[in-house]
């Protein structure tokens, strides 16, 4: 009978590609009670990241499969309406969208389920008891992650949700999903089934692999979480992509062929469908994997999209389980009769009165990619696709509608029934399709056992060939499963692998065989062989990964004969040269009218400073102690002090020149003869208590990091109180400051020299060097913090040779002329306003 309907399809399926049909047209009807449908019409979305309105998103192809489930719904509520028992008197209608494997395009005709009757809109309120949405029910999704979205949705309006292939053990959570059912079996039975069949054979040293989704990851979370108590052992788990347009899938793939080898393992569990099995089972086949038993569930295993794949026998051994399902009597018949229909124009006039009648402006997502497929593209599959979950999940809706409404054999009234009240006899009472009687359990599914399947080679011909089944036990013919192997006996597989010195045995599981050879992390080594774990490097020593034994850590810090230290080195050599070359000049010149306007001795002082200062850079060099940490902050403030006091003086000689001049003569005693070294001594004693300060408030102190340095221990004086840090360096900033307000507005004719502006310069040039000093001081924990401390140093150094000292030893060696009691005489008084410039 089956191919007598096979050669009536062919017969009459090469006309429909003549012409486009009206099959389109096909999929919305009306009736008392509207039943949703939602399945997979087309596939790959165009452009969907473009997508950047809120516009309707279209697929480019066709999905054979989720054609012929909508059919199957069809086909079930034309017999149910034809019947004259089940719904006597009463039509079903129907009104199916397509999904596209995509959650964004299976919430656009859900929200318009959810309408509340005869409207586009969805009634906010806060009680739906009396609430009538647009469906009664659902049909569909297909797919485990589209029901998650969906299901949801439904759920808070309690409209009853059937789906005819979507197995994720999430969907069983009753709670979460009060109103989800399916006429398949969770994948917590298709796992256990699969568990039985592995300890069957002894097959306790395995992969699973499963595919980045809903679906793949839910199976193997379960399966892993059984397969420890049944004494099987995860030799790895992976993930195969679900999106194949994602740029790094064949890094990916190639990376989980790999660890099948490097495993070797000879068992592989698969949980997929068929486009990320197809992909996965090419690239075995490219890297030349050796032949493997592969262990499939319906989702790849029967499709031909795994199947097609050139010179697939070359990977093994196929088992796998599919869903015990029936033949619907009758189904081929009514797909041929169909085709022929949708040529007719009569009948196409017909089905687009009725879709008019279901208001289809509102969402145009049917599939038109149908009204250009013929009979002869989809009769191969008719005979092997199970439409029977869909044809179920019709029926499941039907008869609770018919308890619903008290039908009796001959009629049924026409009551209003709102979706709720389904859900109390889609629960408790069982019901019968074509002699089987099927009733949903506790977590809303249909457990009608599985068929395990092997593929079976004939001259390149394969056969899905049934040898054995499982409902509440496992059986097996296993006289019928040969191998694909030398000898075509079962293959072994071995829980038992060594791991390489440097690496510890990562446990998986419950179970000591189920491991990973996994290296040792820096800074821990493998102290035995077939450890489970690394045991960590004392503090003071260190271990690179997959290591032995460990190091000693050296020490590390600015070495006087690195590189950079000789570098600092040289410049600090080169500054002191400049500061000992600027005395020599002043103290030869010291009675000149110059010398005396830049300060006399006060200036030498303050060059001596300088000196002292460069000197100090020799304290960050070498190996650091606590007493050098201690000493490096005080010695640099001292320093500076008794150069910026010395500034300080002038600077207020030219205040009380410029500004005061009525003052002058009573004050300028105080800044230019011999009491102004009591302004320097006070200076300098100030600094000296605070320096004091510092070291009882918290000093610098010294520092072994054994985390900034993979290999070394880092010695380093670290800064204990910032406070204190502020306090010992504060002063210097404040005399700076002072400098800098006293002379920065001081204007002197072109016919005098400008002393000011080299105070200026200098304090400027100090304030830009120590704020990129306190920058990078407070944040550096490496050998650099001491090389910024000495750049500071040099560059301050520099700075104020440069702009202060340097000018006037030029003047003192080239322009010895200009070094004259007229020039610089008065420099710093005031000019009439005739002759400033």
């Amino acid at each position: 009978i089956m191919v007598s309907e096979l050669l009536l399809c062919l017969s009459v399926g090469c006309a429909a590609a003549l012409k486009p049909t009206c099959l389109s047209a096909q999929f919305r009807r009306p009736g008392d009670y509207i039943l949703g449908g939602l399945f997979p019409f087309g596939k790959d979305m165009v452009n969907l990241t473009a997508h950047l309105e809120p516009t309707l998103v279209v697929c480019e192809r066709l999905f054979t499969d989720g054609l012929i489930w909508a059919l199957g719904m069809r086909f079930a509520i034309d017999e149910i309406n034809n019947s004259t028992s089940l719904l006597p008197g009463v039509t079903l209608g129907y009104d199916m969208y397509d999904t596209c494997f995509e959650p964004l395009l299976a919430l656009q005709p859900s929200l318009l389920f959810l309408t509340r009757n005869g409207t586009t809109g969805i009634g906010i309120l806060s009680n739906y008891t009396d609430y009538q949405a647009r469906v009664t029910a659902v049909i569909g999704p297909h797919n485990s992650d589209l029901c998650l979205v969906t299901a949801k949705l439904f759920s808070s309006f309690l409209i009853p949700q059937v789906s005819y292939a979507a197995s994720s053990e999430t969907l069983s959570n009753t709670e979460l999903y009060p109103s989800f059912y399916r006429t398949v079996p969770s994948d917590k039975n298709l796992v256990e089934a699969v568990v039985l069949l592995l300890n069957r054979f002894g097959w306790n040293w395995i992969a699973t692999i499963a595919s980045d989704d809903e679906y793949g990851q839910g199976a193997q979370a379960f399966f892993l979480s059984i397969a420890g108590n049944n004494n099987i052992c995860i030799a790895f788990e992976g993930l195969i992509p679900a999106d194949l347009s994602e740029p790094n899938v064949k890094t990916q793939l190639e990376d989980t062929v790999n660890l099948i080898k490097k495993t070797k393992v000879n068992i592989v569990v698969l949980f997929s469908f068929g486009m990320s099995a197809k992909a996965l089972l090419e690239q075995s086949i490219r890297m030349r994997l050796s032949k493997k038993v592969w262990i499939g569930t319906e989702a790849w295993m029967m499709s031909d999209i795994a199947a097609s794949i050139p010179n697939i026998q070359s990977i093994g051994t196929v088992l796998g389980f599919i869903m015990k399902t029936g033949s619907i009597p009758g189904f081929q018949k009514y797909v041929a009769d169909l085709f022929t229909s949708v040529q007719q124009e009569e009948f196409c006039q017909e089905s687009r009165e009725f879709s008019r009648l279901m208001n289809a402006d509102v969402l145009d997502t049917h599939c038109k990619q149908c009204d250009h497929i013929s009979l002869g593209d989809i009769s191969p599959m008719l005979s092997l696709f199970e439409v029977q979950p869909v044809y179920v999940a019709v029926y499941s809706v039907a008869y609770a509608l018919h308890r619903a409404l008290g039908c009796t054999p001959r009629a049924c009234p026409k009551a209003p029934i709102r979706s709720w009240q389904l859900l109390h006899f889609m629960n408790t009472f069982p019901f019968e399709v074509n002699g089987q009687s099927f009733k949903f359990d506790q977590s809303h599914s249909t457990n009608t056992g599985y068929k395990l399947i092997f593929w079976s080679w004939k001259n390149d011909t394969l056969t899905y060939l049934p040898v054995g089944d499982y409902e509440q036990s496992l059986y097996i013919n296993e006289s019928q499963i040969r191998f694909h192997t030398a000898d075509h006996k079962e293959p072994t597989s071995e829980c038992f692998t060594h791991c390489k010195p440097g690496q510890f045995r990562w446990i998986k599981g419950f179970h000591l065989c189920c491991y990973d050879c996994t290296d040792c992390p820096e800074n821990t080594f493998w102290s035995s062989e077939d450890s489970s774990s690394c045991t960590a490097c004392p503090q003071h020593q260190w271990a690179p990964a997959r290591s032995t034994r460990c190091h000693e850590r050296s020490e590390r810090f600015l070495f006087w004969d690195e590189p950079l230290a000789i570098a600092l080195l040289t410049l600090m050599s080169i500054t002191i040269f400049l500061t000992c070359l600027a005395g020599l000049l002043f103290v030869k010149n010291l009675q000149t009218p110059l010398v005396q306007a830049a300060g006399g001795e006060r200036a030498l002082f303050a060059l001596l400073s300088l000196l002292l200062l460069s000197l100090s850079c020799c304290l960050y060099v070498g190996k650091p102690s606590e007493h050098l940490c201690a000493m490096q902050g005080t010695v640099h403030a001292l320093c500076l002090n008794g150069c910026f006091s010395t500034f300080l003086l002038k600077s207020l000689e030219i205040t009380l020149v410029t500004e005061f001049p009525r003052c002058a003569p009573t004050l300028l005693c105080w800044v230019t003869h011999r009491r102004s070294w009591l302004l320097v001594a006070l200076c300098l004693l100030t600094e000296c208590l605070l320096c004091f300060c510092h070291l009882h408030l918290g000093p610098d102190y010294l520092v072994a990091d054994y985390k900034s340095l993979p290999t070394e221990v880092l010695l380093v004086c670290n800064t204990k109180s910032w406070g204190a840090f502020a306090l010992l360096h504060g002063p210097n900033s404040c005399l700076a400051l002072m400098c800098l307000l006293c002379t920065f507005m001081v204007q002197t004719s072109g016919k005098k020299y400008n002393v000011a502006r080299g105070i200026t310069f200098a304090t400027l040039i100090y304030f830009i060097i120590w704020i990129f000093f306190i920058a990078l001081f407070a944040t550096l924990r490496t050998v650099l913090r001491a090389v910024t401390q000495i750049g500071t140093i040099l560059a301050t150094s520099l700075g104020i040779l440069g702009t202060y000292y340097i000018p006037k030893c030029y003047i003192m060696v080239f322009k010895p002329e200009m070094n004259t009691v007229d020039y610089f005489q008065n420099s710093t008084e005031e000019e009439p306003e005739e002759d400033s410039v």
